[in-house]
């Protein structure tokens, strides 16, 4: 029964996306964090790592109270367990937002373009050319189809609703406080490590099911040597999750990742990994249609061992 409510879910992540209009779980999340970080800034009584640790602790219990309690009601469980399976999915709203800003880059409206992407990524826009928005683009799709679609869609398979909205906890949490700089380094350190910790088998699960698709779809017998090189590359990344799904592509498509990018004001450097060639608008075409079929092959292939074993 679960399995037919979570394909459900996935099918109206593809066809409804994120649904503007109607308030998504994240936003509450964000603004009970904002509100967290307001109460811990005014106190000096705890350290504010410890207050991390707390914060993560009493947020992730939280929501996953809540989430159990709606999705255990009589009936409406149902639709509960539905929604928040959709909710915390995001494989047809990652898609869609890539391609509003490669058909602006291809209508020339690189202004519009570099707004678009600002939404997408953490990296300053304001000042990129369309090969640095290209690159850009192609490195938050391949690392967003891990934490927008493999790992929620793992949670959700290993431990339902519930699980799933804890690990969605933890990563809005890593992605409003994980930053490595002096206003965020204690907050938002327990954050930003059980982030890593939670995305580990996720990440280096889309990473075999991106090679496998790609060989289910090519029949290249020589991925190997692609498979060899993208790991080689993924070990070179500061974060350790990140840079598997954005390796597996850069190699996939022999275009190159990394480099110097601006962020909060400050330029950084990150490993070049991948090919040597720049992305190409036909090549960010082929990578989209890429990832959203190696999110249905892997939903379908991840479905069928749950309901194996």
């Amino acid at each position: 029964m679960d399995n037919v409510l979570y394909l459900v879910a996935f099918l109206l992540d593809l066809i409804f996306k994120d649904l503007e209009i109607w308030p998504h779980p994240v936003r509450f999340i964000g603004k009970f964090l904002d509100k967290l970080e307001v109460v811990f800034r005014n106190q000096d009584k705890i350290p504010l790592r410890i207050a991390g640790i707390f914060a993560v602790i009493f947020s992730c219990t939280l929501v996953g109270f809540i989430v159990f309690s709606l999705i255990s009601l009589p009936v409406l469980g149902i639709f509960f367990t539905i929604y928040f399976a959709y909710a915390g999915l995001s494989l047809g709203g990652l898609i869609d937002k890539g391609r509003e800003v490669l058909n602006l880059c291809k209508e020339n409206n690189i202004d519009m373009a570099r707004e678009k992407l600002s939404f997408l990524v953490s990296r300053e826009t304001s000042k990129m050319d369309e090969r640095e928005i290209l690159k850009s683009l192609a490195e938050t799709l391949s690392e967003n189809i891990n934490d927008g679609f493999f790992a929620p869609f793992f949670y959700l398979l290993l431990g339902g609703p519930v699980l799933l909205w804890i690990y969605k906890t933890i990563s809005t949490m890593d992605s409003m406080w994980g930053y490595k700089n002096k206003k965020w380094r204690e907050l938002g350190w327990a954050g930003a490590k059980m982030d890593d910790i939670l995305g580990y088998i996720p990440a280096r699960l889309s990473f075999c099911s991106i090679f496998l698709f790609y060989f289910i779809k090519t029949r290249d017998f020589k991925f190997y040597e692609k498979l060899k090189l993208a790991i080689a590359d993924a070990k070179k990344m500061e974060s350790p999750n990140s840079g598997w799904p954005m390796a597996a592509c850069g190699r996939i498509f022999d275009c190159e990742m990394g480099g110097k990018f601006i962020y909060f004001g400050k330029i950084k450097t990150k490993p070049k990994i991948g090919g040597k060639r720049d992305w190409k608008i036909t090549d960010i075409e082929k990578l989209l249609d890429f990832l959203l079929w190696c999110g249905v092959f892997s939903c379908a292939l991840l479905l069928s061992l749950k309901a194996i074993l």
